[in-house]
């Protein structure tokens, strides 16, 4: 051990004669000062700060007793960063790093001359060997031995670059204290004044123009006075450290050069499509006026440099954004009613005379035979008494045998010979009767959406249409032996399907006091029983509107009234148009068909929403 005391000796009364010496005081001037000056050490050192020192070193002391050199050498490093310019925090940090230093080359050495000689063994000791130069990169005598450990040994895996230590972001830290502020001078002397009143000092870049300004204001914090100061002078300002400030000219320039800007992802609130996205990212550039943002669709992430203040209130503006779309349950009803009524009163009086020569119209039935061979043929096959009296009411009744014999109506006679006249009357029905049905049926669905998607329900059926078929127009002997022989396969129709029926679509919106905005479309298409070059008409009614429910209410949002009256009469021109005489007299024929169509819809919102209404501050704190 004597040797190891030997060196630090050495190597402590090196560093202490290295250090230039102040009479008449225990601090010296170790290191360099940068009061003021970004990336400068700052040499004031407060109470606060000395007293916060002191307890960092007498905690490394206990440490170091203990032999726990690492735990001290974090201790002293810390009292050494609160007052650099003490010479027992320099010393006692430097003591123990040497001393950690030695130990890690010392436990190098020990692997290096094992007779194990493994690559395990190297490895470790070139770990070793790294940990020293990690502490104390000018010992050449580390990187010898580093070198020598790695030597015909195993290659060492790459070392990942990690970051040890991170300065943060700068803020201010001044007290909380409120002032009154009522001042009339130069730009200098204000902020100077407000400096020395929250604890802070103010470094002033070339820019400034000292100018005259008045500033009253009475019990404000800091941040508040330093605003309003920027204001009335036309000036910046952006944080040295926690207590050092620099103010600058107000100029696009100065904004370039002195505000601090960071970088963070924001991953997108859920949404449903690439333009929702976009939207967002619109949301943001517009309020924020953000020129650095880029978004990626493939991750639903957006990238945003900006200073921390923007960065802060893009958070919150996301956050709030952030709720997850409504849900919404449609109840809907759909009634339709059918009324059909066909209603026939009244006396039917013949109205039309036929007046036939009988023998005429006899041989015209029976293909050109004349009466007498009629009569001999009837009565040799017993059709007819020779000796009745009733053989011409025999032959009337086989010529009105045939169903559309011209004697089959009610036939009155009279003449003899050539001149036997047959007059047929028409047929005398009186009729009373009434048909009368109701259909009706009901609807009842339950459609359940989100906020802006849209609902569609589709009541009916499809009817095909066929568009084209296929059949040969051109006949050869091959194509007539596969007709022939049944081989033949025709390809299939092209055919095309219809909605027939009801057709609804709705798409809500909801709002913050819990009412439903909708935007509807119904259609309604049925056949019209028509066709044009053999395609059927569609009858085609449609509706396009929106409106505002409360959640719970319902509303008739379509309805659709058909109705159709056929009246007719027939009679006795005279009779018919005398009153309630043409009620007996002549047929009166009414038809009446009804068709009522209602759809009520009834909004419920499943899942309410909070909305964050708590205002967003861009602060510049």
């Amino acid at each position: 051990m004597g040797r190891v005391e030997l060196i630090l000796t050495i190597v402590v009364l090196a560093m202490v004669s290295a250090l230039p010496a102040v009479a008449g005081d225990d601090t010296l001037a170790p290191v360099s000062c940068g009061n003021g000056v970004p990336g400068g050490v700052n040499c004031l050192v407060t109470k606060q700060e000395k007293k916060e020192a002191h307890r960092f070193y007498e905690r490394g002391r206990r440490f170091e007793a203990e032999n726990k050199l690492d735990d001290a050498y974090r201790q002293f490093d810390e009292a050494a960063r609160l007052a650099p310019q003490t010479v027992a925090y320099l010393s006692a940090r430097e003591l123990v790093k040497a001393r950690i230093v030695f130990d890690h080359i010392e436990n190098g050495n020990a692997l290096l001359a094992s007779q194990s000689q493994n690559s395990l063994a190297q490895i470790q000791a070139a770990q070793e060997f790294h940990a020293a130069l990690d502490l104390d990169p000018s010992n050449g005598y580390a990187r010898e031995r580093l070198h020598d450990a790695t030597l015909d040994s195993a290659p060492i895996q790459p070392v990942v670059p990690q970051r040890l230590v991170d300065a943060g972001e700068i803020h201010l830290m001044p007290n909380e204290d409120l002032a009154t502020f009522h001042y009339s001078g130069d730009v200098h002397g204000l902020f100077e004044m407000l400096s020395g009143a929250y604890g802070v000092k103010a470094q002033f870049d070339e820019s400034v123009q000292n100018r005259q300004v008045r500033f009253d204001v009475d019990r404000v914090g800091f941040f508040t006075a330093l605003r309003l100061a920027c204001d009335v002078s036309k000036t910046m300002w952006s944080p040295l450290d926690a207590h050092q400030v620099l103010i600058a000219s107000d100029t696009p320039l100065n904004h370039k050069q002195f505000d601090r800007m960071s970088l963070r992802t924001f991953i997108l609130p859920p949404h449903s499509s690439p333009q929702e996205a976009q939207e967002f990212v619109n949301t943001l550039r517009t309020m924020f006026d953000l020129r650095f943002i880029q978004l990626q669709q493939a991750t639903g992430e957006v990238q945003v440099r900006a200073s921390s203040a923007v960065l802060h209130a893009c958070d919150e503006l996301l956050d709030q954004l952030s709720n997850q779309p409504p849900q919404v349950m449609f109840d809907m009803q759909v009634f339709q009613i059918s009324h059909q009524m066909t209603r026939n009163i009244g006396l039917h009086i013949p109205q039309t005379f036929n007046l036939y020569n009988i023998p005429a119209a006899a041989l015209a039935g029976l293909a050109g035979q004349n009466i007498q061979q009629l009569i001999n043929e009837l009565i040799s096959s017993g059709g007819i008494n020779q000796a009745g009296s009733t053989a011409l009411s025999g032959l009337l009744a086989q010529l009105t045998g045939g169903q559309n014999s011209i004697f089959s109506q009610p036939l009155a006679t009279f003449g003899g010979g050539l001149t036997f006249m047959g007059l047929s009357l028409d047929q005398l029905s009186a009729a009373l009767s009434v048909n009368e049905s109701w259909a009706r049926s009901l609807e009842h669905v339950t459609i359940r959406t989100s906020q802006n998607d849209k609902a569609t329900m589709h009541i009916g059926e499809r009817y095909p249409i066929q568009n084209a078929s296929y059949a040969p127009i051109y006949n050869s002997p091959q194509i007539a032996q596969v007709l022939g022989n049944q081989s033949y396969v025709p390809p299939f129709p092209s055919i095309s399907y219809e909605d027939l029926g009801l057709n609804l679509e709705a798409k809500p919106v909801v709002h913050g006091d819990s009412s439903v905005s909708l935007t509807l479309q119904v259609q309604v298409r049925s056949l019209t029983g028509a066709s044009a070059n053999g395609v059927p008409v569609i009858s085609n009614r449609e509706y396009s509107g929106s409106i505002s429910l409360n959640n719970g209410e319902q509303a008739v949002v379509a309805g659709q009234i058909s109705r159709n009256d056929t009246y007719s009469m027939t009679g006795i021109p005279g009779l018919a148009s005398v009153p309630l005489l043409n009620q007996v007299m002549a047929n009166n024929t009414k038809e009446e068909d009804d068709d009522e169509l209602m759809i009520v819809i009834t909004p419920h919102i499943l899942s309410t929403i909070t909305v964050k209404r708590s205002p967003i501050w861009i602060s510049e704190r």
